[in-house]
């Protein structure tokens, strides 16, 4: 009984350190101190070598500098005035998924649909989804809007250009607004509606509802001006 529990001992601990000699306390074979070096890619499928053709959106579309494998940070970009800016363009995707009360904080979720949106992006146009994505964002975004201004209790709407950043902040709200509605009572899930929603915006088609709220609101903005 005890040789067996001292056989058990022995192969137990050589399984937990299989490079470490216990009678002699060496290695049993050198290792090689060389790393290599991996390219970063999204869900360690797409690269992250996409154009951005607006120029005024380079700098609110963080993707260079900003790779990571997973769109999960964990970053604090709410606690100051434009941080979100330098938040991973497909995080802030995640982010605004994530709403609507009961789905509020389940951001692995969030980021599990978007992986599958993005598969579903690249089965169907041979392209990076990465980079249909940036284009929808592009293309989603409003560049005229109108506000409220009063004065002496009479109040109505004048036109104004709106800023990169709530072009950015816009087109990702009205793309998962998009697919969110389309996705309610439909037996299509939510992956596949937010794969659909992205390839429409990026090609400007009228099927997509953040382009149609776009069309909307300019044609609002330029009645206003």
């Amino acid at each position: 009984l005890s040789l067996l529990f001292w056989l058990k001992r022995y192969h137990s601990s050589t399984l937990l350190h299989p490079l470490l000699d216990h009678r002699s306390s060496l290695l049993r074979f050198p290792v090689t101190a060389t790393m290599t070096a991996t390219e970063i890619k999204l869900f360690g499928k797409w690269g992250y070598d996409v154009q951005i053709e607006d120029l005024s959106l380079v700098d609110y579309i963080a993707v260079k500098g900003r790779e990571t494998f997973l769109p999960h940070t964990q970053g604090r970009f709410q606690k100051k005035k434009f941080r979100k800016a330098l938040c991973p363009i497909v995080e802030r995707l995640c982010c605004s998924m994530m709403m609507h009360g009961r789905n509020n904080g389940k951001k692995m979720m969030a980021v599990r649909i978007v992986k599958h949106a993005f598969e579903i992006i690249n089965l169907l146009t041979d392209q990076n989804p990465l980079q249909v994505y940036i284009e929808a964002v592009q293309n989603g975004g409003p560049r005229e809007d109108s506000t409220r201004v009063g004065s002496a209790g009479v109040v109505r709407r004048q036109a104004v250009d709106v800023s990169p950043l709530r072009r950015v902040n816009q087109a990702i709200y009205l793309l998962c607004t998009g697919a969110r509605n389309s996705s309610f009572r439909n037996i299509k899930s939510i992956a596949e509606c937010l794969a659909d929603e992205i390839m429409n915006a990026a090609k400007e088609s009228s099927n997509s509802y953040a382009i149609k709220k776009k069309d909307e609101i300019e044609r609002v903005a330029k009645a206003n001006r």
